[in-house]
């Protein structure tokens, strides 16, 4: 018998792709429960050669299952999280609703494992920013042989990462440049998405910073290391899926590109493409649909001491979201801090 698993959000772009990895990887469940708000009641989605309906979240009893698989935004989180987790469920949340909260873990398995040990103070574990999770899995093995102290990057975000009605804008915008009378003014975006770059992605601070690039700088410290110092630009970009980032590294200790392209590719979770020839290196369509987190153009950065340059792709649904929630549920699993409960 496998383990009984609710996806909350199951509508939703992250919330399909769960469902998606939890059946591409063979996940152990024994009963899979799609769960939406009451207005996609009844609403079909798929899992496997199966197609479930979706129950309503007010109504449905999370003490029958044994891992929620959380994906319906901060609001939905804050209110329903502590709740679920109350009935024994552990909850994994993919919203930014308690990566800030010390008695919750917030982990990329490739990276800080360990830290799940401290979930059932609340029985919420935290799935960290789509940008986040990319760049940490690939500069974790970085750090552990020449330890990073300064990290500059510049994200290429998709529009997937603001959820459906942002592809839909980008979709829309494009069709109007080449069918007169169609243009559609930006809804979802404050400027122009289409054949255009959006240096603004979540609120700003005020500091000049926009929420985004705060949340890449906060939760690098607590997932690879607090005393790392980081600087962030985020970037909307006309992608549809897969966010890639450049990246500048600084570090303690001398590394040669040679050296940093060996340590990445015994790495778990990574794929090295850096041939130094046109197209020898990887985009946000090739890693479209993608477990792994794809690195090239590692090269020595000369204007600082012990740095390195390098470009970062990775499907932001999978290992910026569903991918890494259902990693967490599995490596809770191989540590044997979760176990099934009685039906």
């Amino acid at each position: 018998m496998g383990f009984r698993v609710a996806v909350v959000g199951a509508t939703g772009n992250v919330g399909r792709e769960m469902l998606n990895v939890l059946e591409g990887r063979k996940f152990p469940v024994s009963e899979v429960h799609a769960i939406a708000s009451r207005r996609s009641l009844g609403t079909e989605v798929s899992f496997g050669d199966r197609t479930l309906k979706c129950q309503d979240l007010e109504q449905f009893d999370f003490s029958k299952v044994d891992i929620c698989m959380m994906s319906a935004g901060s609001a939905v989180s804050k209110d329903w999280s502590p709740r679920i987790g109350a009935k024994g469920c552990v909850v994994i949340d993919n919203s930014s609703c308690w990566r800030y909260d010390q008695d919750v873990p917030l982990v990329v398995p490739e990276v800080n494992p360990e830290a799940l040990r401290g979930f059932a103070r609340k029985n919420i574990i935290a799935n960290p920013n789509c940008s986040t999770a990319q760049l940490v899995v690939a500069l974790k093995p970085l750090h552990d042989a020449a330890k990073i102290t300064r990290i500059v990057v510049s994200t290429y975000q998709s529009v997937s990462g603001a959820g459906k009605d942002a592809m839909d804008e980008l979709w829309n915008q494009t069709k109007s440049k080449y069918v007169p009378g169609t243009e559609q003014d930006p809804k979802k975006f404050p400027k122009q998405i289409a054949f255009n770059c959006i240096p603004h992605i979540d609120v700003f601070m005020e500091d000049g910073y926009t929420k985004e690039e705060w949340k890449m700088m906060v939760e690098t410290k607590k997932i690879l290391d607090p005393k790392i110092r980081l600087t962030a630009t985020c970037v909307r970009v006309p992608v549809f899926v897969g966010h890639s980032e450049s990246v500048n590294v600084e570090f303690e200790r001398p590394i040669s590109p040679e050296e940093a392209r060996e340590i990445l590719r015994s790495a778990p979770g990574i794929l090295v493409i850096d041939k130094r020839e046109p197209g020898g290196y990887a985009t946000p369509v090739d890693c479209a649909g993608e477990y792994a987190t794809y690195v090239s153009r590692i090269r020595e950065d000369a204007t600082a001491e012990n740095g390195l340059a390098m470009w970062i792709v990775s499907d932001n649904l999978l290992k910026g979201a569903a991918l890494n929630a259902v990693q967490i549920a599995e490596s809770l699993i191989e540590q044997r801090l979760l176990t099934k409960r009685a039906a």
